[in-house]
């Protein structure tokens, strides 16, 4: 499926508006796909209203949306080692309250819940405004809103 950033923003919105947490999301894609713009989006929907700067430096922020959800978006960028992890506060996700996103989440290895959602990004070969996405279920987590993906500005 194919998405322009517009499209992005849409079916993150609705992820955020209609996910039933707790619901663990991880994003990849190389640098620039757009994991953050996605992040953003969903948090958006889920009722964050303050500013969802990308947590590349800070590795984890919280935010308690306005549907009493809480955001936890997260980068394992810079984690070189699942170990680290632990000191993140990664053996406390998932909380009944929780939408958790995680950018770079291959970085956590087998440290990944066994039931969540991979969300694959890339920039489309030839096309650098639209992105690749694909989405991977693993276990049994909460359904996933919009998807499959229908119309959420695809090409």
């Amino acid at each position: 499926m194919r998405l322009d950033e517009p499209g992005l923003e849409r079916w993150g919105k609705r992820i955020g508006e209609l996910v039933n947490a707790p619901v663990f999301l991880g994003i990849r894609g190389p640098l620039g796909a757009g994991k953050s713009v996605l992040a953003r989006a969903i948090g958006r929907g889920a009722g964050v209203t303050q500013a969802m700067p990308s947590p590349s430096f800070n590795l984890v922020f919280r935010y308690v949306a306005s549907s009493g959800i809480e955001v936890v978006h997260m980068d394992l960028y810079r984690v070189n080692d699942p170990d680290e992890l632990t000191e993140l506060g990664w053996d406390d996700l998932g909380q009944p309250n929780e939408i958790v996103i995680v950018e770079w989440p291959e970085r956590a290895g087998e440290r990944l819940p066994a039931n969540h959602w991979l969300i694959h990004l890339a920039v489309a070969a030839g096309s650098p405004d639209l992105r690749d996405v694909s989405v991977d279920r693993c276990g049994s987590p909460a359904e996933l809103p919009g998807f499959p993906m229908r119309v959420w500005g695809a090409e």
